[in-house]
């Protein structure tokens, strides 16, 4: 079962990471692989990923079922392709450590089923290791970006 969590901790007030995380357009396209997304509603956003995992490469649609939005300090969702059930779990949790400075965690568990399950989480957890070292470096990026406007 593939799983990664992150930690950094930022320059950042928490209220201006918050205003960043709420708003999916501004993290979305920071995700590797990153086609296009769309809201669907307030509790579900679809992705569509260009996924290129050594010998396999195709398009992914996943969708992002939000399951706790708890302002300012976490969301969590579950994720799952289109028409199939639980492939996964991740959350946001932001927790200020003083006025200007936050501690960001970002959180994803992926657990593939089926005949290939155990070959899809194989390349998974390579994907998600390095997934997640290149979102939380990407976001971070920009959040200072959007915390200097």
């Amino acid at each position: 079962m593939p799983s990664e969590i992150q930690h950094v901790e930022l320059a950042i007030p928490i209220e201006v990471i918050w205003d960043f995380i709420r708003d999916e357009n501004n993290w979305a396209p920071l995700v590797p692989g990153y086609i296009q997304h769309q809201k669907v509603n307030d509790r579900q956003i679809s992705w569509v990923f260009k996924s290129d995992l050594g010998i396999v490469k195709k398009k992914v649609t996943l969708l992002i079922d939000i399951k706790e939005w708890n302002e300012p300090s976490k969301v969590s969702f579950e994720l799952r392709r289109k028409n199939e059930k639980y492939l996964g779990e991740g959350y946001f949790e932001a927790k200020a450590l003083n006025r200007n400075k936050t501690l960001l965690t970002g959180f994803l568990d992926i657990n593939a089923t089926g005949p290939m399950g155990t070959l899809a989480n194989t390349l998974f957890n390579k994907a998600v290791n390095l997934s997640d070292e290149e979102v939380a470096a990407a976001i971070s990026s920009k959040l200072e970006e959007f915390s200097n406007k």
